[in-house]
């Protein structure tokens, strides 16, 4: 179905049903706006946040940080982050994934490309950076869990076909048929 075809009524509107339970609205036509500006928000940050890192005159260690911090807070997985401090090839991967891992989600993020993939990585990032950072003195939610909300509400709505490269790259013909409707898999990771 095309823009043209869809019926006033219909567009900006979504539904979901989970466990008997159904919601759903009429989003104002500004969304699309705030969606993008979410987008590029999160993928300013993570694509800054890696580069300083990659360049910094110091190599990144994820090893202290991933031994010391955890046990300090009350964390309820302090022995996963204690073994993945102590684990050495596991420190060498984080010393490596997190860096670029930020930059690769930033830079998805920004081109609008692959974005889905892009925030479901970024989400998954935040939620041990969340543990990480363990504290509920002031409740359970804290910046870390109101980002990871943030890359989960990029990637349901699909802000790569706002103003990104996701549009295209659905849209490119293999064989005379659409990447998404030949591979329709790859909802999950594009959009």
């Amino acid at each position: 179905m095309t823009a043209s075809t869809i019926s006033p009524d219909t567009r900006n509107t979504f539904e979901s049903t989970i466990g008997g339970y159904t919601v759903g609205t009429r989003a104002h036509s500004l969304s699309a706006w705030f969606v993008l500006a979410l987008r590029l928000m999160m993928g300013w940050a993570f694509a800054y946040s890696g580069f300083t890192k990659i360049v910094a005159a110091e190599p990144f260690s994820a090893g202290g940080y991933l031994a010391n911090v955890a046990a300090t807070n009350g964390n309820p997985i302090a022995g996963l982050f204690a073994w993945m401090g102590s684990t050495p090839w596991f420190v060498e991967v984080a010393n490596v994934a997190v860096p670029w891992g930020e930059l690769f989600i930033g830079l998805g993020l920004l081109v609008g490309a692959f974005v889905r993939l892009a925030a479901f990585f970024g989400a998954l990032m935040m939620l041990m950076f969340y543990f990480g950072n363990w504290d509920i003195a002031h409740g359970v939610i804290n910046g870390d869990f109101a980002y990871m909300l943030v890359f989960l509400a990029v990637a349901a709505f699909g802000a790569g076909r706002i103003l990104g490269l996701d549009t295209y790259i659905e849209q490119y013909k293999i064989g005379g048929q659409a990447l998404l409707e030949r591979y329709p898999i790859l909802e999950y990771v594009l959009g």
